[in-house]
């Protein structure tokens, strides 16, 4: 009996975190529209399944809500926002990096 569900969860495909394109929507809010922008501009660059369908990384719905709240907060357009979210993710790296240098003294 072991052996035939070992058999059963071979044959299951593997869980993923990737994000499908209406999860990703219901999760952040973002109208279809704009969320093609996104990924025409260069901005979000989802997989791609056989069957042309987009699959977001988590870490892309944590970056569109913060770009919808800074669009919507400061009535923005999407790529204004971008830039800013750019930037801002820039400078996290490069405190991180400062901090790393400062470990070292």
């Amino acid at each position: 009996m072991a052996l035939s569900i070992k058999i059963l969860n071979e044959e299951l495909p593997a869980t993923s975190e990737l994000v499908i394109w209406s999860r990703f929507i219901e999760l952040t809010g973002i109208h279809p529209t704009r969320l093609g922008e996104l990924v025409e501009l260069g901005w979000l660059c989802p997989n791609r399944t056989q069957e042309d369908c987009y699959l977001f990384h988590p870490r892309d719905v944590y970056k569109v809500s913060k770009l919808e709240r800074i669009c919507t907060d400061f009535e923005l357009p999407a790529l204004a926002g971008t830039i800013i979210i750019d930037l801002l993710e820039r400078i996290e790296d490069l405190e991180l990096q400062v901090r790393d240098l400062r470990r070292l003294l």
